[in-house]
């Protein structure tokens, strides 16, 4: 594989609302930049830009990935109130559509969260996941993946081995963890304790970015979007920030280089690029079967 192969598969856009920093246009100029043939969009618990994006994309003859990054409720999404001790209100989970049964099944569980599941974020859980996780193939996502928080945060690679099976029963071979190289030492931990898991459990390893914005250098401006998101200000010292300036676009001589320790879960990112062929047809007005609908509670 040549470092060109290499696809982005975690990228928050301008729809991961004063959280991410991406704009359609400028992620595409630097697509063709680096020599890149595929772009793809994660955004945080919405499909909002989806359509937009794969219409853009494809003028911009770019191959589009679409994909959210779901939250995912512990325990069922209907539950909403405190939660008990070493317990969070939402893991993290990527999920990206390799067809357009998957797109249908991404813009199911986007609307159930919204309608169904909200509780700070709009939420999700496995028993939606096993109803529509056709065609969908999920990656663990970020320190906030159910398998990494439990490796990262609570240094329980039993709990962490616990749920990488449960994905892996869900979603087969097309459940992956998540690997990144973000300058953090949490990661380091992670990224090993995912390895020995994907070892234990024969599972693939993928390497991601979580782009939240194009470069570098922006990562100051994107600290002040998020003081706008919490309602804080650049001087408060308790002010949620990212602890790296990691998180953008990089260039796939940039991957290939910071995971020369895995080139598995490098080439892996061009495997699953390869298995996303999304589809869409227009000009036919597609209406819902009333006798199909599931009633939302």
């Amino acid at each position: 594989m040549t470092a060109t192969d290499f696809v982005h598969l975690h990228v928050h856009t301008q729809y991961s609302l004063l959280d991410g920093a991406i704009r359609f246009n400028d992620l595409y100029a630097k697509c063709h930049e680096f020599g890149m043939d595929t772009v793809t969009i994660t955004d945080h618990g919405t499909m909002f830009g989806a359509l937009e994006f794969y219409e853009t994309a494809r003028k911009a003859k770019l191959k589009p990935i679409i994909g959210c990054e779901f939250y995912v409720a512990p325990h069922s999404r209907k539950i909403k109130g405190g939660k008990t001790a070493g317990e969070v209100l939402y893991y993290h989970l990527v999920l990206l559509a390799m067809n357009k049964n998957g797109y249908q099944n991404l813009l199911k569980l986007a609307s159930y969260a919204q309608l169904d599941g909200y509780y700070y974020k709009p939420r999700i859980d496995k028993e939606l996941l096993r109803e529509h996780s056709a065609d969908l193939i999920a990656l663990s996502a970020c320190l906030h993946g159910e398998v990494a928080y439990q490796v990262g945060h609570n240094r329980d690679m039993k709990a962490a081995v616990k749920a990488a099976s449960e994905f892996k029963d869900l979603f087969g071979d097309r459940f992956y963890l998540e690997l990144q190289e973000n300058g953090l030492e949490e990661q380091k931990v992670v990224n090993d304790g995912l390895k020995k898991i994907a070892a234990e459990l024969d599972m693939q390893l993928v390497a991601t970015n979580d782009c939240h914005y194009l470069n570098r250098e922006d990562a100051a401006a994107h600290e002040v979007l998020l003081c706008i998101q919490t309602g804080k200000t650049m001087d408060d010292p308790k002010r949620f920030k990212f602890s790296t300036d990691e998180l953008y676009f990089k260039s796939p001589a940039d991957m290939a280089r910071d995971f020369a320790h895995c080139p598995e879960a490098l080439a892996n990112a061009a495997v699953i690029a390869g298995r996303c062929n999304l589809e869409l047809e227009y000009g036919e007005s597609c209406f819902p079967v009333l006798s199909r609908l599931r009633a939302i509670p």
